[in-house]
């Protein structure tokens, strides 16, 4: 591993009593079963298992839950289809909207979702695109003559 970003943002959100490094050393401690206390030492599933206990103790989880839920609630809102994964990402990928697919956004990033979407709602909404209006003498008959020309004598 060459970046621990996602160790040290969970880290940062613990409640501390004492020395930090002596902490994060017995938390690697911890999950390389005493193998090692430095983070470069790790294996990539002892690191990912590490970050998942840190997310479960942050309540970090929860919290990218209830922001995609409500993310999800506004876009039903607009009328977009949100049992459609595929329709969710198109809609999320609009550079207006948010520029990625939804499963990519961060936090940060579904909070300013959530606003962009209120602010979509407050102005009316989603605008549909208009089907070209037809002319009125199509638009009132529906049916069509066709002549289909005969040579006497071969019917």
């Amino acid at each position: 591993m060459e970046n621990y970003s996602r160790f040290f943002a969970l880290f940062n959100k613990l409640p501390l009593y004492g020395d930090r490094d002596t902490f994060k050393e017995s938390l690697v401690m911890q999950f390389t079963s005493n193998r090692t206390s430095s983070l470069r030492e790790m294996s990539a599933d002892e690191y990912n298992a590490c970050c998942s206990s840190l997310e479960r103790m942050t309540g970090w989880n929860d919290k990218i839950k209830k922001e995609r839920s409500s993310a999800l609630r506004l876009m039903q809102k607009l009328g977009v289809n949100t049992s459609d994964w595929p329709t969710v990402d198109n809609f999320c990928l609009n550079p207006r909207i948010a520029g990625k697919r939804f499963a990519q956004i961060s936090h940060d990033g579904l909070v300013a979702l959530q606003k962009k979407l209120r602010a979509i709602d407050k102005n009316g909404g989603l605008k549909k695109k208009q089907e070209p209006e037809q002319d009125n003498d199509t638009a009132e008959c529906d049916t069509h003559l066709v002549y289909i020309p005969t040579v006497r004598g071969e019917a």
